[in-house]
């Protein structure tokens, strides 16, 4: 009994003394401009960085100059030794997929499609190479006994031309409220394609600890006039009924795009509190941040990046937001256990 209790005292130090699991993620790098976050980021030692977009500025149709762009990012010694020395995930958003507010005309897709993977050094026989729909994707990040299900759809590929109001609408009403000039879509249409809708809704069925969908644009906030989920009300209200009739009690929304970092909070019809972490740029900034009824205290228009930290050992949930120095900017905290996601 002696050595059972010595034993067993061993392994609670054990897990005790476990680092929590640290993912960063962000968006925006441009590819022209000093990234001094990059430092601070680097020295988190973090589990896994997810790139959520513009991970270059390429808005090119010259698949010469796109692949010089991503070379001129890999350039940067500080972007390398995160490519290196952390594990990496990334999905595009407009300016690498090759053209700002793009979709599904974009005419080199599929070339993109491959210079991207290329840059990312994925398999050349995953099937983010040779889908129909795009280069949705999904990993798993197993660490201190949490299985953390990390799910990215493709918001580019068969996304139908946005709508917009005209130049003289949006100067007199829309630009005096720090809004784009965007307008939500009608009916049925959809930025996914019901494909990659059947797909996502199977990943979201898959038993995890913690559930991670990370999106190139912001996925609760409402209609900001730029592109977000808002949009395409359709594929917004299908996320929240999935997520709410499966009751998924373990997700957590990350995205980028904005230029502004921020917490987002909507409150679903089982009564779950749904949280989107905008971090949005690492090198990129918007002053003049548009509203937003579902943000949950101060935005930040400061480059920054995002941090999803978990401690197995007090089921401690921590959502941060830093900046160019890896100090928090914002933070909420949170407990995840067997009931999922609560506030702490």
């Amino acid at each position: 009994m002696k050595y059972l209790l010595i034993t067993l005292t061993l392994i609670s130090q054990t897990l005790l003394a476990a680092e929590p699991v640290k993912i960063l993620f962000g968006s925006c790098i441009h590819q022209d401009d000093d990234a001094p976050i990059l430092s601070a980021v680097n020295a988190e030692q973090a589990d896994l960085f997810i790139f959520l977009g513009d991970n270059i500025y390429g808005d090119t149709e010259d698949m010469q100059l796109l692949q010089k762009k991503y070379q001129q990012q890999l350039s940067r010694a500080s972007f390398r030794q995160l490519r290196d020395n952390t594990r990496t995930l990334a999905i595009w958003d407009d300016h690498d997929f090759g053209v700002n507010d793009g979709g599904s005309d974009y005419p080199q897709k599929e070339a993109s499609r491959q210079i991207m993977l290329d840059f990312w050094q994925v398999a050349g026989d995953s099937p983010r190479r040779q889908r129909a729909d795009g280069i949705y994707t999904s990993d798993w990040l197993i660490a201190d006994g949490y299985r953390i299900h990390i799910i990215l759809p493709d918001l580019r590929w068969n996304r139908p031309p946005l709508r917009s109001v005209s130049r003289e609408q949006y100067q007199q009403e829309k630009a005096p409220q720090n809004m784009g000039p965007y307008l939500p879509h009608q009916g049925n249409e959809s930025a996914l394609g019901e494909q990659q809708w059947q797909w996502l809704e199977q990943q979201l069925q898959q038993p995890a600890d913690l559930i991670i969908l990370g999106s190139s644009l912001q996925t609760l906030a409402d209609s900001t006039g730029w592109e977000s989920w808002a949009n395409f009300p359709y594929d917004r209200e299908r996320l929240l009924h999935t997520i709410n009739r499966n009751n998924l009690n373990n997700i957590l929304l990350i995205s980028g795009d904005t230029h502004w970092g921020e917490f987002s909070r909507v409150t679903l019809d089982n009564g779950y509190e749904l949280w989107d972490v905008t971090s949005s740029g690492l090198t990129e900034e918007w002053k003049e941040v548009s509203p937003n009824q579902y943000r949950v205290g101060a935005y930040t228009h400061q480059v920054n990046y995002g941090e999803i930290l978990l401690d197995r050992a007090d089921s401690r949930l921590t959502l941060t937001l830093k900046d160019v120095q890896g100090k928090p900017v914002r933070e909420e905290h949170f407990r995840l256990d067997k009931n999922g996601i609560r506030s702490h």
